[in-house]
């Protein structure tokens, strides 16, 4: 089976590395051929189950993960979750002024969302995105809905610190 993800040009250096040595790295583990040009395409070539997480791995790279980070998705209780702002907002300032109440002052907000829900998010271009096990994505998702509508940071931090909670409550039960 043969699959094509776009990714941003300036993204491509992160999904070779050094020496090509991340994609040899995501090739071998994975399986796949990785057919990469310089503007951004990216042909996967594999079993067709192989080609469907390494598809997830070259998105999240392109939405601005670290390579590393996006390897988390090989494990089965990860997921990839993007969230277009374009789709849900007009004005570029009105982006702009979005990514910064998710990252909040100085990334305190962003690293509380990561923190509370064991998460990875990444705010690029002209979309956040989140990766996270499956147990807690739903909390990261609305976490960052809640600023998306215009919740008070005291407000989602208080959600985050009610979430982180329960998380542990349910993964020391077992959940």
């Amino acid at each position: 089976m043969t699959d094509f993800v776009r990714i941003p040009a300036e993204r491509v250096g992160v999904l070779l590395g050094k020496d090509d040595a991340t994609k040899k790295k995501i090739e071998k583990r994975c399986n796949v051929e990785l057919v990469v040009d310089h503007e951004g395409e990216v042909e996967i070539i594999g079993d067709p189950a192989d080609v469907f997480f390494v598809h997830e791995i070259v998105k999240a790279i392109g939405r601005g993960f670290s390579a590393e980070t996006a390897l988390k998705l090989l494990g089965s209780d990860y997921g990839l979750y993007i969230i277009p702002l374009k789709e849900l907002i007009s004005s570029e300032n009105a982006i702009t002024r979005l990514k910064g109440r998710v990252i909040g002052e100085k990334g305190k907000i962003k690293a509380a969302i990561e923190d509370a829900t064991d998460s990875y998010v990444s705010i690029y271009g002209n979309t956040i995105a989140i990766i996270a096990r499956i147990d807690t994505m739903e909390y990261a998702k609305e976490a960052i809905g809640m600023l998306i509508d215009g919740a008070r940071h005291t407000s989602v931090l208080a959600y985050l610190a009610k979430s982180k909670r329960g998380i542990l409550e349910s993964r020391l039960k077992g959940g």
